[in-house]
């Protein structure tokens, strides 16, 4: 999806060829996915007649300034992109259209045409992009809950240090978590923590000082290189991961070194095991990505903001943590949010009998409970049936014998 360097690159583009005119005529695709909370007809009015003063970005979300407010907001998702007719703007790879193709593409959610003949266009083929239309779009979410912008606000080495002390989840997720600090998202995560030399899924809090100024170094060169090429990936160092990261699972390779592919953060995360190795006991798991797909396209989806994925290592590491108390009745339970040290609790509801929850099946322990209960019932049956046969065969032979006695007695008397 594109990230800060191409969302930095578009707007870039729009500050040097937009800025200043004034839009002449709009047209916004009928599309109530991405076109959040405005109908078209109000977008196209609210654009028609405004002169663009600037564009501005935090993190992957970009706005126009325009000479009077509501202003248009553009959040990319997972293939957004900005395309102005006769201008290159860097094509991510996975939103590029093809210059054949018509003009503005079938895929423009948001077209605007400038008072000297420019042409603005934003189009996302997969349809995970929002465009709103916001009166202040910095006051709002999803620009609101935003951390400070890895490009622009970057944090100071002892502020890292202090916050990462504080976080007890995986470092690959944290980085993704955009309200931690913004614009980092999975390629970005993964270059980072290659050149430091940091496991992805090494907690956060057990990261050694060192280590914290690597990566504080880290992701200011990374994204610093991205955005100073305009995000062109063919201009991006050759020892980066970046151009193994999305081969098949043993084809891909940096400089002669093995790249292995995991889950972690909620998604595909390449890494060196020669290079990046898991300190101390503690550690988030991550599970093997070995059948990972070649076609980028095929990769798992992710929400824009991608500040789940803190929250999900944690639930993961809620489970894996044993029960206390004495009594361990396998039952629904219920996760409290998580703060920002990191720590954690869940409060269990207890229930005589497991039920299933988001449709998952009951746990393992229940079905062989179940399994004991139903043997013993199947048991005490059969015990039952054997009895009642025994006693029907006893009665049989006392009835046997009884008959036998009265006929002696009869014989007797004759």
């Amino acid at each position: 999806m594109p990230e800060l360097p191409e969302v930095e690159a578009a707007r870039r583009a729009i500050e040097e060829h937009c800025t200043g005119k004034k839009v002449r005529r709009a047209v916004v695709a009928n599309d109530s996915k991405v076109i959040d909370g405005v109908s078209p007809s109000e977008l196209e009015s609210a654009l028609v007649g405004k002169t663009i003063i600037a564009a501005l970005r935090k993190g992957k979300n970009l706005w126009l300034r325009l000479d009077s407010p509501p202003f248009p907001s553009f959040q990319f998702g997972m293939s957004g992109a900005v395309y102005i007719k006769g201008v290159a703007v860097t094509k991510y790879k996975r939103s590029a259209v093809s210059d054949e193709d018509e003009w503005p593409s079938k895929f423009s959610k948001a077209f605007m045409e400038l008072e000297d003949g420019l042409e603005l266009s934003f189009t996302d083929k997969r349809r995970f992009a929002r465009v709103r239309l916001l009166q202040d779009p910095e006051a709002v979410p999803p620009i609101s809950e935003l951390g400070p912008d890895a490009l622009l606000e970057p944090l100071q080495i002892e502020e890292l240090v202090n916050a990462l002390r504080k976080r007890n989840t995986a470092i690959k997720a944290l980085l993704l978590n955009q309200s931690f600090v913004s614009g980092i998202g999975n390629w970005i995560a993964d270059e980072v923590l290659y050149q430091a030399r940091i496991h992805p899924l090494q907690i956060a809090s057990r990261l050694s000082r060192e280590d914290c100024e690597s990566l504080h170094r880290c992701i200011e060169e990374v994204i610093k290189k991205a955005v100073e090429v305009g995000a062109d990936s063919s201009q991006y160092p050759s020892n980066w991961i970046f151009h193994s990261r999305e081969k098949k699972s043993g084809e891909a390779f940096v400089d002669g070194k093995r790249i292995e592919f995991i889950a972690a953060g909620g998604r595909t995360t390449a890494f060196v095991p020669e290079l990046q190795k898991l300190i101390g006991v503690k550690s988030v798991t991550g599970k093997s990505n070995q059948s990972r797909k070649a076609n980028p396209e095929e990769e798992e989806e992710e929400d824009d903001d991608g500040s789940k994925c803190e929250e999900i290592e944690k639930e993961k590491e809620i489970k894996r943590q044993p029960k206390k108390g004495k009594n361990k009745t396998v039952g629904s339970h219920r996760q409290q949010k998580v703060d920002d040290s990191g720590d954690n609790s869940e409060e269990a509801n207890e229930k005589e009998k497991p039920k299933k929850k988001n449709g998952k099946k009951p746990l393992a322990a229940d079905k062989t409970q179940r399994k004991v209960v139903k043997a013993n019932r199947n048991e005490l049956k059969s015990l039952d049936i054997r009895a009642n046969t025994q006693a029907k065969e006893s009665s049989k032979k006392r009835s046997g014998s009884n008959e036998a006695t009265t006929q002696q007695k009869k014989k007797t008397r004759k």
